[in-house]
């Protein structure tokens, strides 16, 4: 792949003319200016954040997806066996339902129990798509084989039918599937709902709204919202505040992406005022990794999505990445402070630097991220004239996009 394919800015030229719009009409339409999306045309300032890229798709009348080329041809063997895994977590997605035998011969619920376990502290919090893509289908059809055939594990295979259609959403997500993660995500909400407490509906609706993504902004903040309102009456449960907690930052990424930063800053206000009333010594609930402590991760993001540049350096300065738990968070947490860096001047190396790590941190997970790519791209001619560049250099050729000229 060369440069110019892998960047947004020449798709954004070549669906506009496409279209038969002018450069003014198009940047009106996205909110920008027309400087800033001649820029973007050629490759000269990288789309870091959803609200750009989603106001463009808007503009233009196409999806997201069709600016960033996703999903991605696999670039080396490792990429090339995530993809591999997609067909059978598809096949799966459509093969069960609640009231269906697999005819499969499933594991002890012990067994099960610990496989699903697994899935979520070793192979989702690594974010090693090569392996969920093989042991996701497989665990589906054991799970509801035994929900039919062993009435008194239905609750607990309920909830281990939740984490894996959450892995499944992940991981078609991040691959750039089109389709998949809401099919996933969808049949996450349904097991919830079969559970019949706040804390698991609050859940089945923050696996939703991750899935649904730029597909409809609006809905998906209001289904954050109406489901944080149906919550207040439980708020003494921890569980319940961490799923809780978990909406309000889907709310305030949304609101960021929309570009309302007082909305999205008032919901991280609400998020860590859950997370201080949550007791020291709390479970997980749900992996979401919603604790006070998790303050600083989540003003990175936002203040990633809403273009604040080096100040995200500043709001980073409060978190330990060491000290983040999985490699997959790690490598987002590292992702939103090199994207933010690459872009200034002064930061450059530090950002390149910075995304490298996160690279090495969670390979699939970086290497199929569009942000990344892009800001990669753009940054490939500096590279080629300046002798820092030979990181960047390196993390361009595993990913696929090859200098040219």
């Amino acid at each position: 792949m060369d440069v110019e394919h892998a960047q947004i800015g020449p798709r954004v030229r070549e669906i506009r003319n496409w279209r038969g719009m002018n450069l003014s009409a198009t940047a009106g339409l996205a909110g920008l200016s027309v400087s800033y999306l001649s820029m973007i045309e050629r490759g000269q300032r990288p789309v870091t954040r959803h609200a750009i890229l989603e106001a463009l798709a808007l503009a233009l009348r196409v999806s997201p997806e069709e600016l960033t080329g996703q999903p991605y041809m696999p670039a080396d063997p490792l990429s090339n066996e995530a993809h591999a895994g997609i067909a059978a977590i598809e096949a799966a997605l459509d093969a069960y339902d609640l009231s269906t035998d697999p005819g499969v011969s499933p594991r002890p619920w012990p067994e099960l129990g610990q496989a699903v376990q697994d899935l979520n502290e070793v192979l989702r919090a690594d974010a090693d798509y090569a392996a969920l893509g093989g042991v996701i289908p497989g665990l589906l059809a054991e799970l509801h084989a035994t929900y039919v055939r062993e009435p008194d594990h239905r609750r607990d295979v309920l909830v281990g039918l939740v984490y894996t259609y959450r892995a499944a959403a992940g991981v078609t997500k991040c691959l750039g599937v089109r389709g998949l993660p809401l099919v996933a995500a969808r049949l996450a909400q349904t097991c919830a709902e079969e559970l019949e407490s706040p804390e698991w509906l609050g859940f089945g609706s923050f696996v939703r709204g991750y899935a649904a993504g730029s597909l409809d902004r609006p809905h998906q903040y209001n289904l954050a919202v109406r489901t944080i309102d149906m919550l207040q009456p439980a708020l003494d449960d921890a569980s319940v505040v961490q799923a809780a907690g978990a909406l309000h930052l889907n709310a305030a990424l949304v609101k960021a992406a929309q570009g309302e930063a007082d909305r999205a800053s008032d919901h991280v206000a609400e998020a860590t005022e859950l997370a201080n009333r949550l007791p020291e010594h709390t479970d997980n609930f749900g992996w979401l990794h919603f604790s006070a402590e998790a303050a600083g991760i989540w003003r990175v993001s936002l203040g990633a999505e809403l273009g604040e540049g080096a100040k995200v350096a500043e709001y980073a300065r409060t978190v330990r990445p060491e000290a983040i738990e999985g490699r997959a968070r790690r490598a987002a947490f590292l992702k939103d402070i090199g994207c933010a860096l690459v872009t200034e001047k002064r930061m450059w190396e530090k950002g390149v630097q910075t995304l490298s790590e996160a690279e090495r941190t969670a390979p699939q997970l970086i290497r199929n991220n569009p942000f990344v790519r892009d800001v990669v791209s753009a940054q490939l001619r500096r590279a080629r004239r300046d002798a820092g560049g030979r990181e960047l250099r390196g993390l361009a050729w595993r990913m696929g996009i090859a200098p040219t000229g």
